[in-house]
């Protein structure tokens, strides 16, 4: 190495000596800590004490880790497909070329920037069960058919179907994204498919659909490792709903909205069972990359059957 290289080196490392000592010390040290505290028993006010595999064998033996996992899996089973259904029919919609589109881009993507807290108080009085406005204007649709509506975050059949409903409010983030990839197609292929007499149904399936794919799979697997990571708005909803009842995690009404990121957070700061949490927060990270390597797997075959 001459002396030239060795001091383009040193300058290189000196600009990037600030991230590499933050993810040294706030990311590489807590993840390999962490691993190591999973095999054993810690409670943060003692030593660690190995213990092997008994977290883990407890883990799979706990009923509530079953539960908060089905929760979850139920969760993102719902919002991840309604979410990217719902982000790209308002992108192509925005797609369109009338007026006022910059305007209703704005309205679109403005729910995507508002605080999960303050977003969380306003779905409080939203699902209501007495005066809420989503039960205000079904009402007289449900009468029809001799139904009442839901009581829905106190009501254990309707309080996960809710927060599905409330993660639409956000797919702001996902439209944009998929704007800008509707945008960089090329409008000489639609105008080819449409010369050849395709439909329009055939030209988003063999025109749009391939040339976003990639945009497609990034919003899918984020969409996927944030709705298995969801806590906050299930905490604060959990919490006021239940009236003061309960702490945030016990997933009110029932466990039915106790998700695996509660039940990790309980385990850790209530419990104070930093080995057990630890041993929970690598069967998700388990669990989110084996997701990801299905879906990765799953979208280039789908995608080379679309093309």
């Amino acid at each position: 190495m001459t002396a030239r290289e060795r001091r383009q080196l040193f300058a290189g490392l000196g600009f990037t000596s600030l991230w590499i000592v933050g993810l040294g010390v706030f990311t590489a040290y807590p993840v390999l800590a962490s691993l190591y505290y999973s095999f054993c028993d810690y409670s943060i006010l003692k030593s660690p004490v190995w213990c092997g595999l008994e977290n883990y064998r407890e883990l799979f033996s706990d009923d509530l880790f079953w539960r908060s996992l089905r929760n979850t899996l139920f969760y993102a089973g719902l919002s991840v497909p309604l979410g990217t259904v719902v982000s790209l029919a308002l992108a192509l919609l925005l797609n369109c070329d009338v007026r006022g589109r910059p305007f209703f881009r704005v309205v679109f993507y403005m729910p995507s920037i508002v605080p999960v807290v303050a977003a969380s108080m306003l779905w409080l009085w939203i699902f209501n069960g007495q005066v809420g406005l989503l039960n205000w204007a079904l009402s007289p649709l449900l009468a029809l058919f001799g139904q009442a509506p839901p009581a829905w975050l106190v009501d254990p059949n309707w309080a996960k179907p809710a927060l599905v409903i409330m993660s639409l409010w956000g797919t702001g983030n996902a439209m944009v994204i998929y704007l800008a990839g509707l945008q960089n197609v090329p409008k000489e292929l639609y105008e080819s498919a449409a010369i050849d007499g395709a439909t329009g149904w055939r030209r988003f399936r063999h025109v749009t659909l391939p040339m976003i794919a990639p945009v497609v799979y990034f919003n899918v697997i984020m969409s996927l490792i944030g709705a298995l990571q969801v806590f906050t708005q299930a905490f604060i909803m959990s919490a006021a709903a239940g009236g003061g009842t309960g702490t945030g995690t016990d997933g009110f009404p029932a466990r039915s909205t106790l998700f695996y990121t509660m039940h990790l957070f309980a385990t850790a700061f209530y419990d104070l069972r930093m080995g057990y949490a630890s041993a929970m927060a690598y069967v998700l990270f388990i669990i989110i990359a084996t997701l990801t390597w299905l879906a990765t797997r799953w979208s280039r075959e789908r995608m080379s059957h679309v093309q």
